[in-house]
């Protein structure tokens, strides 16, 4: 049976920062009994998890699951069996391609009462912390979230037409791997070849990098500089604010990769 006391709350931790966790995350995970947290859940976020609360590693990357969902599932309801105070700590979002909603539908289906609780996802948090606004006046009046995994190596089945709109700020999560299939696509949908285009690695991390470049040149640049996942990927106008509204420091010690003043500078 059940415990009738037993309450789920679905957690979104934020895109790593710490000071970017909201006040009822915080206070959820400081009253926790047991959490269930992500790989994208940061190193920080973790340290704040007191002494003594069972902690449940479920993390999933490309390829590599530690856990699938169906066990994840399954799990959240056998620790309802015994536990009151569950936490489900998951990177950004949970509602946005966290699988959140996944989530909650099964506790609905097993009857387990849980609460939402969301995160600054990725697309604003991360692009901020670049210096990048989603819209501006006069050059993005919209935004898209999308993602960019790709299932069992399929290619990306998306709209391309709709994207590409150059008054639209396009933001890809895990877009990383299938970024050429992406320069490919949207190009030929009419966005053109030299819009403005970002990569933002571990974005809000002391260890955050951006790769600043251009639609047809991103694929390149992001091996140039070695970027890896966690990434998010920003195309549109709105990228050319970066250099400008530039504010995070982060203290890597290692120099970003500027693309567009450096090809500006050697055609002066």
């Amino acid at each position: 049976m059940l415990n009738p006391n037993v309450l789920i709350s679905l957690v979104g931790a934020g895109p790593g920062d710490p000071d970017l966790l909201t006040l009822k995350a915080y206070k959820l995970i400081q009253q926790a009994d047991v959490i269930v947290y992500d790989r994208l859940v940061s190193d920080e976020i973790q340290q704040l998890i007191p002494h003594g609360v069972k902690k449940i590693y479920v993390g999933k990357a490309s390829g590599k699951h530690h856990m699938n969902q169906d066990e994840i599932n399954e799990l959240l309801v056998s620790l309802a069996k015994k536990d009151r105070k569950i936490v489900r700590l998951k990177g950004g979002d949970p509602f946005i391609f966290g699988r959140g909603s996944e989530e909650a539908s099964y506790l609905v289906k097993h009857n387990i009462d849980f609460e939402y609780v969301p995160g600054i996802t990725a697309a604003s948090a991360c692009s901020a912390y670049a210096g990048i606004p989603l819209t501006h006046r006069g050059v993005a009046s919209s935004v898209r979230l999308i993602t960019g995994h790709c299932r069992a190596d399929k290619p990306l089945d998306l709209n391309w037409k709709s994207l590409a709109d150059k008054d639209t700020t396009l933001v890809f999560y895990m877009g990383l791997a299938s970024l050429p299939q992406l320069r490919e696509q949207l190009i030929e949908a009419g966005l053109p070849a030299h819009t403005p285009a970002a990569a933002v690695e571990n974005g809000t991390k002391h260890s955050q990098r951006r790769c600043l470049s251009t639609l047809d040149k991103l694929p390149a640049d992001v091996i140039e500089m070695s970027i890896n996942s966690p990434a998010l990927i920003i195309i549109g106008n709105v990228v050319n604010f970066a250099e400008e509204l530039d504010w995070f420091s982060p203290a890597t010690g290692e120099e970003e990769l500027d693309v567009k003043s450096r090809q500006y500078t050697a055609d002066a």
